[in-house]
């Protein structure tokens, strides 16, 4: 297997509340419609798409209903930026577009500074800044 993920899919329970807070509160590109059925989002490394929760569900195993509110899946996906300061604003602009604080920008243990969000499904959104990091032309971040 190359070492590559190429789509993240999130199930989500409104396609088209969730398109709003992706593409116009969060400002991520997409060619795409929720009449679609399926929205892409292109970012640096990683498509990111948005399917209805029991769609996804039943394209795993139609006999495995789909249990997604409430609580912490363990899972956590991370949008690193370029100064401490655009955490602040990515998160306030999650915030204004219907995302919930879970906890505010801080100085963590690692050494970095970051905060988390829920997006309108509940998935979790940790955005982070550290000094050390440095990023390729396309974006995505340097792993070393």
């Amino acid at each position: 297997m190359e070492p590559r993920i190429s789509i993240i899919t999130l199930g989500v329970s409104d396609l088209g509340r969730a398109y709003e807070f992706y593409h116009h509160g969060l400002g991520l590109p997409t060619t795409r419609r929720p009449d679609s059925g399926i929205l892409f989002f292109q970012t640096s490394g990683t498509c990111l798409a948005l399917y209805p929760l029991e769609k996804l569900a039943e394209d795993i195993s139609a006999s495995d209903p789909p249990q997604r509110q409430g609580s912490f899946s363990g899972i956590t996906i991370a949008h690193n930026t370029r100064s401490r300061e655009e955490v602040d604003a990515v998160l306030a602009r999650a915030v204004a577009a219907g995302a919930t604080l879970l906890k505010p920008a801080q100085d963590v243990f690692w050494g970095g500074y970051s905060g988390y969000f829920a997006d309108p499904d509940g998935y979790h959104w940790e955005v982070a800044y550290a000094d050390s990091w440095q990023f390729n032309d396309d974006g995505s971040l340097v792993i070393e």
